[in-house]
């Protein structure tokens, strides 16, 4: 009588793997869509399109524009690279692509990414609030991905996948954070430096919480087979 049971519960493992890579798949398309839109918005280098709107006492800073525009069309890769590395049919299959793709975002974040953000997170709008936020923000995200790699160099790989998802979800703000803007500017009617400094917080801070919980919980589960990386 057992056999049905796990043939059942087998069958709904697979089921709800399936749900999960299609929701995934489906959340990474319509970021990627948002965040090409993005891209090809600023692609023509206007001063007064999006965002720069917002900045024009700064547009005379050649170091703020430069990180502006690298942070803006680095951002993209970044997405699609660190998706890539939570794969687990990509792992397993394709472990020279896993690494190489882990290296293109290891690299996007630590080189080109962090330095640009910590430029604009300076220069952030929403006064002192929003300048903490976004230093906070882009500290946290250095740090994770770098211990990311220290990890996966010391064989740790239970710590390399933690470290992983708390860097990824951090990458994730650079949506959250134009979501929750949306959501803000249209629900409420508080004056647009107000929204910005609640926004600094609620497009990192949310996803740092929710990356804590996948990680207890994947952690409870993998417990009792603590020894697998072996």
């Amino acid at each position: 009588m057992r056999f049905p049971i796990i043939a059942t519960r087998s069958v709904s493992h697979k089921a709800s793997d399936i749900l999960k890579t299609f929701g995934a798949y489906l959340a990474l398309n319509a970021g990627t869509f948002l965040m090409l839109r993005l891209v090809i918005q600023y692609s023509a280098l206007d001063d007064h399109v999006g965002f720069l709107q917002e900045k024009q006492t700064y547009l005379h800073l050649k170091v703020w524009k430069a990180a502006f525009y690298t942070h803006v069309f680095s951002s993209i890769l970044t997405l699609l690279a660190g998706f890539t590395q939570f794969s687990t049919e990509i792992l397993r299959k394709h472990r020279r692509l896993h690494r190489m793709l882990g290296y293109i975002y290891a690299c996007d974040i630590l080189v080109i990414n962090f330095p640009a953000a910590m430029i604009m997170a300076i220069y952030a709008n929403g006064h002192l609030q929003s300048k903490i936020a976004f230093l906070i923000l882009d500290g946290l995200w250095f740090w994770f991905t770098l211990k990311a790699i220290i990890e996966v160099r010391r064989k740790n790989i239970q710590s390399h996948r933690d470290y992983m998802t708390r860097s990824y979800a951090l990458t994730l703000s650079a949506l959250t954070l134009r979501t929750w803007k949306i959501i803000l500017s249209n629900c409420t009617d508080l004056p647009p430096e107000t929204i910005y400094m609640m926004d600094a917080w609620l497009g990192f801070a949310p996803n740092l919480l929710l990356a804590e919980w996948l990680i207890a919980r994947r952690n409870r589960i993998q417990l009792p087979s603590k020894n697998y990386t072996k």
